[in-house]
């Protein structure tokens, strides 16, 4: 056939204009189906069934157009609806018919899909909360020796440390929950604060070798006690206790656990209940957070590894005393951090799955060594073992990102960090920083005064509102801000804030002031050569600051 005809013979046929009227009805068939069987919770493989058939009948439907007539009398070969009269031949403007109807179709379905989504949407949003998520509120000390806090502290902690490593699951860090006492009446608000829709209320007995925990889990919205046990066990069954517990809850919550998740939840860390007691108050001074309590923390730490030399945790607990001494002028970091990358790294030799000994190890790393690609693989590991870990978030953004110029990514784990951590002081003035590097004013300084809105008393977020002010120009204002800090704290990293921004403000003589008085800190205490370097900025030497 000659290749003119056949086309001729196609468009006479009406073969284009089925093909066109099929492809459009296709279109908007598939386009509707997408909108619509998610909302109804119907598979994904369904919808793709469906789009396969529509593709395979394409080629049906054109050999059928070209065989194949639709006259008012029914289906007709072409050969007889040719010899039909005209009148009652074949409607040449059926398939626009077909296009429109496709398209309202198409349209339709797309409103339906959206109307009934938004309605989904908002029959969800009173609550807001993510269904998998938990805060352990602190454990009551029922003990007639009220020295044991400690040892129920601790288990709390390891409840709550077992139950992150659960990815399916949404954990709020201790650092949050120590703002509550034990079994609250206000739990809907506390859940709301924390941004979560279960609590784990519990409480600890210890007499001798004997321990008995009792825990209920709450849906914290309707006040429902969804579980609850009591466990009477001797001190050396306390593993299998908090492995039990976070199970339960894991059940419970219907979290999904992969086999590793299973395997490290099951976790004996220790044989030794004697070295399990010295790492908790390790834990407990360490918590504290003060230059002092990280020193005795690391007394603790050390028994613990005199006991049990191949205590992961007990090397762990080291580490991260160690990395965060300089920031608390208790140590340099020259000698510190040495110390921290040594023994996070036996901690990982011991067990490398400690999400706590990846983090530390990459602040090791960063801080001292400046090797930013391993820094970075060590918080990426630290945060695929625990995605709920929220420091491994903090300081990757913080530290690393920012420092790289990744200001976006710095603020995602910034956020990250809050959301897991929503009354953590340090973590919330941390994403304030997070603004303020990436010349975000307006936002740090909002992030600052609503830290500053839960504790007035944080000097750092004084701090750090001080020098994003003095960024912007305020440096009134700035000044104000690092008196406030200091005013609070005997950070010397203050001074050298504060005395750049007097010297930038034209008030030289307080500046020269703060300089003669970080000379003097220097022959006493640790002083942070940037703290130098600020103050001459303000002085205008900058061969100096660069010195």
């Amino acid at each position: 056939m000659n290749p003119s005809n056949f086309l001729a013979e196609l468009k006479r046929r009406n073969v284009y204009k089925v093909a066109i009227a099929y492809l459009v009805a296709g279109w908007a068939l598939s386009q509707g189906i997408a909108q619509v069987f998610p909302v109804f919770d119907i598979s994904n493989w369904a919808i793709r069934i469906i789009v396969l058939l529509i593709v395979v009948g394409f080629p049906v439907a054109v050999v059928f157009a070209w065989f194949f007539e639709i006259t008012p009398e029914g289906v007709k070969r072409t050969e007889v609806a040719d010899a039909m009269p005209k009148a009652t031949g074949r409607k040449r403007h059926a398939w626009i018919y077909v296009v429109v109807a496709g398209a309202a179709i198409s349209v339709a379905l797309f409103f339906l899909g959206r109307y009934t989504a938004s309605n989904r949407a908002a029959a969800a949003a009173p609550n807001e909360l993510p269904a998998k998520s938990i805060a352990v509120l602190p454990f009551e000390n029922l003990s007639e020796d009220k020295a044991n806090a400690f040892f129920a502290e601790g288990i709390q902690d390891e409840i709550l440390t077992r139950l992150a490593k659960v990815a399916d699951l949404k954990v709020i860090s201790r650092t949050s929950t120590q703002h509550f006492k034990s079994a609250p009446e206000n739990l809907p608000e506390i859940a709301k604060r924390l941004g979560v829709m279960h609590i784990l209320e519990g409480s600890v007995q210890k007499a001798s070798d004997q321990v008995r925990v009792n825990v209920q889990l709450i849906n914290a919205l309707t006040d429902a006690h969804l579980w609850a046990d009591t466990y009477d066990r001797k001190l050396t069954d306390i593993f299998a206790v908090e492995t039990e517990i976070a199970k339960a809850i894991a059940d419970t919550l219907q979290a999904k656990l992969t086999g590793s998740e299973q395997h490290v939840i099951a976790a004996r860390p220790t044989e030794s209940t004697e070295a399990h007691q010295l790492y908790l108050k390790g834990r407990y001074f360490w918590n504290k957070r003060t230059g002092n309590d990280l020193k005795k923390s690391i007394d603790y730490f050390q028994q613990a590894i005199a006991v049990d030399p191949n205590y992961a945790l007990a090397y762990a607990g080291v580490a991260d005393a160690y990395v965060w001494l300089p920031g608390y002028t208790a140590g340099t970091p020259r000698d510190c951090y040495p110390k921290a990358k040594a023994a996070a790294t036996k901690a990982l030799q011991l067990d490398d799955t400690l999400a706590e000994a990846h983090t530390t190890l990459a602040l090791a790393i960063w801080l001292y060594d400046f090797d930013s690609a391993q820094a970075i693989r060590e918080f990426q590991r630290a945060i695929e073992l625990n995605p709920n870990y929220a420091i491994a978030h903090q300081q990757y953004g913080n530290n690393t990102l920012a420092a790289l110029g990744r200001f976006d990514d710095a603020i995602v784990e910034g956020k990250r960090a809050v959301e897991l951590d929503p009354l953590s002081l340090v973590i919330n003035t941390d994403l304030g920083s997070d603004y303020y590097y990436a010349r975000r004013y307006d936002e740090a300084i909002a992030q600052l005064r609503k830290t500053l809105e839960m504790d007035p008393g944080f000097y750092i977020a004084h701090l750090v509102l001080g020098q994003v002010l003095d960024a912007k120009g305020a440096r009134d204002a700035a000044i104000v801000e690092c008196q406030k800090a200091r005013g609070l704290n005997d950070d010397p990293s203050v001074l050298g804030v504060l005395a750049r921004a007097y010297g930038l403000s034209g008030n030289k003589m307080e500046a020269e002031k703060i300089l003669d008085q970080l000379k003097k800190l220097y022959q006493e205490r640790y002083v942070s050569a940037y703290s130098f370097a600020l103050t001459y900025l303000g002085l205008g030497d900058k061969e100096e600051a660069l010195r």
